[in-house]
C-alpha cells in the first residue's frame, strides 16, 4: 500500500507538476511531504496528514519551512511557526 501511493505521488511529481506553474508556499513541497509522511507514518496515516497539508495550502497563508513531524497531526508543526 505504501509503495503504491508513494508511487502516485512520484508520478504526479514527475508527469504532472512541470506542466503546472510553481505555487508552492511550504518547503518541503506538498508532494514531497505527503511521500516523507507515508514513509514516517504508514499509508493510512500518512495520506491524511498529506491531504491535511494540501488542503492547508491557500493564498491566505503565510507558508514557509512545516517539515513531517514525528507524531501524528494534521495541523502546521507549532515549532516552526
Amino acid at each position: 500500500m505504501k509503495k503504491g501511493l508513494i508511487m502516485l505521488v512520484r508520478f504526479y511529481q514527475q508527469g504532472i507538476s512541470p506542466l503546472l506553474p510553481p505555487s508552492c508556499r511550504y518547503y518541503p513541497t506538498c508532494s514531497s511531504y505527503m511521500i516523507q509522511a507515508i514513509q514516517k507514518h504508514g499509508a493510512f496515516k500518512g495520506l491524511i496528514m498529506g491531504t491535511g497539508r494540501i488542503l492547508r495550502c491557500h493564498p491566505f497563508i503565510k507558508g514557509g519551512y512545516d517539515p513531517v513531524p514525528d507524531y501524528f497531526t494534521v495541523r502546521r508543526n507549532k515549532a516552526q511557526r
